[in-house]
């Protein structure tokens, strides 16, 4: 915990809160201790206000499109990819069944855990460390970075694909890694034949990558 908290230039007397934020329910339940899920209910709301409050004063779109554009960035992809990215999984508590079975790469639960982490930080160290720690942090990627991961491309190549009436399907061509550590690898066929291949770390995920890579390939061309 002392090395997160370092990186995240936390400096705080109060490490419970964040062990907290980083504990899952199995393992509260295995070991009579408090969830992330009040946390996440908290980070939650102050996500939703910084974010709003980021395309407020840096867009000048109008309701319905920043709207749409906070839903984007806040979204279980982009939650799950700023976690990763900021290594919380890693920290993870997770009661053994869900260690086994690869929570510590479970999207919801590390989606949840990035604003159960926002909620500690709002309670210990106030709203404007919060947004600077988001300015610092998260915002750079919404600015400097395609955000592709926000996107669902397997509904997006169907659509194409149904424009020509081709058949469209999904196969896992490999499956490697521990139990709680697996990479899957997906390929995707129109008509028989691969259009694109997808790796990550759950089969949903490697079809996204999988249609992704599809569409970049001008499968609709």
């Amino acid at each position: 915990m002392d090395e997160l908290l370092k990186k995240l230039k936390i400096n705080t007397n109060n490490k419970k809160l964040y062990e907290q934020a980083l504990t899952h329910t199995s393992y509260a339940n295995e070991n009579r201790v408090e969830s992330y899920e009040r946390l996440e209910y908290l980070g939650d709301a102050v996500l939703e206000l910084i974010m709003s409050e980021y395309l407020y004063k840096n867009t000048n779109e109008v309701e319905g499109v920043m709207t749409k554009l906070r839903s984007h960035y806040v979204c279980e992809n982009a939650l799950y990819e700023y976690s990763l990215r900021l290594g919380y999984n890693n920290y993870l508590k997770l009661g053994h069944g869900e260690e086994e079975s690869g929570g510590k790469f479970r999207k919801t639960i590390v989606a949840d855990i990035f604003e159960s982490m926002l909620g500690a930080m709002y309670l210990d160290q106030g709203l404007d460390f919060v947004k600077k720690f988001m300015q610092e942090n998260i915002m750079p990627i919404i600015e400097n970075e395609t955000l592709d991961f926000f996107d669902d491309y397997k509904s997006k190549l169907q659509e194409l694909v149904q424009t020509d009436k081709k058949s469209l399907e999904y196969e896992l061509v490999d499956e490697e890694g521990p139990a709680h550590d697996k990479k899957f690898t997906v390929a995707v066929k129109i008509d028989n034949v691969v259009y694109g291949t997808g790796t990550a770390h759950s089969k949903k995920e490697a079809e996204q990558v999988a249609a992704r890579d599809a569409i970049n390939r001008s499968v609709g061309d």
